[in-house]
């Protein structure tokens, strides 16, 4: 008698388990429409350069005429700014492939552009900057003795 009440125990947790997590509601959240539009049509964000060129009453700005005007149509107008051809994760990708590709050019160049063949010119006294009367800061590069190496 025992196992059957422990069987029928974790049955019934089993079973509010499986409807709690199962549950779905009938109603869906929809987006309430804009305060500020007081009965304006919401009409979708489409830029007018992303429409077909022909088939308008106006060709030039792609419009019929009596069609609403969207809330930004000066943003998604002919006139307004041009919509991106690339997304904007493909444009950064390429940016970073394009500046990624000029350092490596430059490390490269540094790699194998070889040394002077010559030694440079070293003055003694800083490069005789008191002597010739020049400013401390264009000071030449200070002699270096194989001596003291």
């Amino acid at each position: 008698m025992y196992p059957t009440i422990r069987r029928v125990a974790t049955a019934r947790v089993r079973t509010l388990a499986v409807q709690s997590g199962a549950r779905s509601y009938a109603t869906f959240p929809r987006e309430e429409p804009d305060p500020q539009l007081n009965g304006y049509p919401e009409l979708p964000s489409i830029p007018r350069q992303n429409l077909p060129p022909l088939g308008w009453t106006d060709n030039l700005t792609r419009r019929n005429f009596g069609d609403t005007l969207h809330e930004q149509d000066e943003v998604l107008s002919m006139w307004g700014p041009d919509a991106p051809p690339l997304p904007p994760t493909t444009a950064l990708r390429q940016l970073l492939i394009a500046i990624s590709g000029f350092v490596a050019a430059g490390f490269a160049i540094k790699a194998l552009t070889p040394d002077p063949p010559a030694v440079r010119r070293e003055y003694p006294f800083g490069g005789l900057i008191k002597e010739l009367g020049g400013l401390e800061e264009n000071q030449a590069r200070p002699e270096i003795n194989e001596a003291d190496n």
